[in-house]
């Protein structure tokens, strides 16, 4: 009866033990989806100077060859500009999956503690049935 009762206290503080890591493990992804967007958004702005860079340098070349800001010299800084978008836009969409897959991550690892500690305490009870069951063998 006593080794029930330890049993029943032990997958009681299983539970416990498994929600709280699965709420510890749910905060770690939670954690690095921020970590991921900010390192996404970091990315974008890098990519962003680099482009005015260039940007910057295909106008001083264009100057400097005496040719007027027209033209196909208009057309390649326009696709500059545009290609620059795009490639800021893939950034963002590979920032929004890496996010949802962390947010889904966490929430599957609470979904798991809550699973793993429901079974432990339908464990803690089945042992405190069992006991009260031999306790009342022992008495009849």
């Amino acid at each position: 009866m006593i080794g029930d009762f330890l049993s029943f206290k032990g997958n009681q503080a299983a539970a416990k033990a498994a929600q709280q890591t699965a709420e510890f493990n749910a905060q770690v992804a939670e954690n690095e989806a921020v970590i991921l967007r900010r390192a996404k958004l970091r990315e974008e702005s890098n990519l962003r100077k680099a482009s005015e860079r260039t940007i910057a340098t295909q106008r001083v070349a264009t100057a400097a060859s005496g040719i007027e800001m027209s033209g196909s010299a208009l057309e390649a800084l326009a696709d500059s500009y545009f290609n620059t978008e795009m490639d800021a836009l893939d950034i963002r969409y590979a920032a929004d999956i890496e996010e949802t897959a962390k947010k889904s991550e966490a929430a599957l690892a609470r979904a798991e503690g809550r699973n793993r500690a429901t079974a432990f305490k339908l464990a803690s009870y089945q042992s405190l049935l069992e006991g009260g069951e031999k306790a009342a063998n022992l008495m009849a």
